[in-house]
């Protein structure tokens, strides 16, 4: 990277920590660190949501299944939009309507301590080491892209870029301490800040890519065989309907969903949030996979995984190929920060709160809440440092992960729906499809000697159509099991049930917390900066300053036009 794409990303990092910052003001309560004081605006909400799903992966998985297979991966990425709008429609309003402070709180009011501290101690566990592995890949890419100079402390004298300890400790401290600071305000805010950085910078790389492409004289001839079609080879119809169903699951019952759906006014806005996540990932797949895809017309035979980066940079002017890579960190940070605040709330309110310190002040509980994110933001780095000398122990925990994390949303989404499931429905469900995931993964990886006969059938079948295996195992199983505990007690009415209708929500003391119209001017002010930054990038350019001031000016027009409007909103509030 050129001096200036430093920069770029060094003003980046520097407005993402001057936001939280700002924001701490509006932290007076544990309610406004961790539920935004129930008072975010529904566009946040939906966009902070949206932002959540991403992370490396996206631009390295998915990414390289773009170039490898072309237009199957945005069928892919299309599912979690289907997925969604089920949520939307049957979960989303149901979650704000309970009154509950956190979706730990609804799993000890609805299925009692035990569930509790299963979900609890197991999810973080889990999505601790699953973030962390995020951290680590995103700090695997960017280091590629950072070459330092002699004597710069951060090098790595080897490779001669950042070293990837310090990439892993910079970028983690950067996430940490805004989300410590300003709570699920700066989360929200920021991931909407990120949201218009990754959407600005990949409307830019496609752009100029299908330029280049037509100047190289690409033409549809030179598309590999089944490259435009929706389904390829294992991605078929089955894939897809699984990976929405485990998606359903997930966006209506992650934790850190959950809390999006918890921090807005009200049910319409709550759903109203979910629809904006749904539409945007029914449309915007084709513009993320675009680039990928248009470079292997104009590149083909490159490693898939490095792809995305690729075809970045062979088209970004200097200037741009920093605010990519701060695209690609915001992608990891908004998951990062998301499941920060979400434990942090859960350990604060859920444990500290009404298990170890019922009388507990609120100042102490904000307190208490960012020590909490502090730590689980230094356990975080660690782990991700510790990454490469954990001898491949990390993807097996992301492997595990994946085999319980649908079997416990599951239960949680059912007993949001049906009055008889229990906690033995709960542990039932948990217990078999857990065995029998962990069971599938060690014959897949050829772990486990299988017998002759009909089971080496069985682990052949296993090994040719993994990922069909994965959604008979992650799906149908746990939804069957749950059907036929349900048929067993149809009749019967769980105490947890009684306990979450009659449940009365603790007050929030969130006085003077109203954001007013602060998220509508941060986000103004972020979307002009990003113009203004564009602009001052042309000198350091001696091409593409048309393309550059055009994106400028539709970005300095959408932040007057969002000024405009919300002075327009104080002129008729004042009438």
């Amino acid at each position: 990277m050129a001096k200036i794409d430093y920069i770029v990303m060094a003003v980046y990092l520097a407005g993402i920590l001057s936001v939280g910052f700002m924001l701490s003001r509006k932290v007076k309560s544990s309610g406004d660190l961790f539920a935004a004081g129930g008072r975010s605006p529904w566009w946040a909400s939906g966009l902070s949501a949206f932002m959540t799903m991403f992370s490396a992966g996206t631009f390295v998985v998915w990414g390289g299944i773009a170039y490898e297979q072309g237009l199957v991966a945005v069928s892919i990425n299309l599912c979690y939009g289907v997925a969604a709008l089920a949520a939307g429609y049957f979960l989303a309003g149901r979650w704000k309507n309970l009154g509950i402070d956190s979706p730990a709180e609804y799993v000890s009011l609805r299925f009692g301590k035990p569930a509790l501290h299963l979900y609890t101690w197991t999810m973080l566990l889990f999505r601790m080491v699953g973030v962390a592995v995020a951290l680590y890949a995103l700090a695997t890419i960017m280091v590629a892209l950072m070459p330092l100079g002699e004597g710069v402390p951060f090098r790595d004298p080897v490779t001669g870029n950042l070293a990837l300890h310090w990439a892993v400790f910079l970028f983690g401290l950067v996430v940490v301490v805004y989300t410590m600071v300003g709570g699920l305000w700066a989360v929200l805010m920021t991931d909407v800040l990120q949201f218009i950085v990754l959407t600005l910078s990949v409307l830019f790389v496609s752009s100029l890519l299908l330029l280049r492409a037509g100047d190289a004289g690409a033409s549809l001839q030179q598309i590999p065989e089944n490259f435009l079609k929706p389904t390829s080879g294992e991605y078929g119809m089955l894939f897809l309907a699984g990976w929405a169903a485990i998606h359903f699951f997930m966006i209506g019952a992650e934790w850190a969903f959950v809390q999006r759906y918890l921090c807005v006014e009200n049910e319409r806005a709550a759903k109203k949030a979910t629809y904006l996540f749904a539409a945007l990932y029914l449309v915007s797949p084709v513009l993320w996979f675009l680039p990928p895809m248009v470079f292997r017309v104009i590149e083909p035979g490159l490693d898939k995984e490095q792809a995305y980066i690729l075809a970045c940079q062979s088209v970004l002017p200097a200037g741009m190929v920093g605010l990519m890579v701060a695209a690609m960190f915001s992608a990891t940070a908004s998951m990062v920060s998301s499941q920060l605040n979400v434990f942090a709330g859960v350990l604060t309110q859920d444990i500290y709160k009404r298990l170890l310190r019922p009388a507990s002040k609120e100042r102490e509980l904000v307190l208490i809440g960012r020590i909490a994110t502090a730590l689980l933001g230094v356990a975080l780095i660690g782990i991700a440092i510790m990454v490469p000398r954990m001898g491949g122990a990390e993807r097996v925990i992301v492997a595990l992960t994946s085999l319980i994390v649908t079997p416990l949303l599951a239960p949680s989404v059912w007993g949001l729906l049906r009055k008889n499931t229990s906690l033995s429905h709960l542990f039932v469900t948990v217990t078999i499809c857990f065995t029998a995931g962990l069971t599938t993964y060690c014959v897949k990886n050829e772990l486990i000697t299988v017998p002759a006969g009909f089971l080496s059938e069985w682990a052949n079948w296993v090994r040719t159509y993994p990922h069909s295996t994965d959604v008979l195992v992650g799906v149908v199983l746990p939804v069957a099991l749950l059907l036929v505990l349900d048929l067993s007690t149809f009749r019967r009415t769980n105490p947890g049930w009684t306990r979450l209708a009659s449940h009365e929500p603790d007050p929030i003391d969130s006085a003077g917390t109203h954001p007013g119209r602060m998220p509508a001017y941060i986000v103004a002010g972020g979307t002009g900066a990003c113009g203004v930054m564009m602009l001052g990038i042309l000198p350091f350019n001696r091409e593409g300053h048309g393309m550059l001031i055009l994106f400028s000016a539709v970005m300095l027009g959408l932040a007057a036009t969002i000024l405009f409007l919300v002075r327009r909103t104080q002129e008729q509030d004042k009438t």
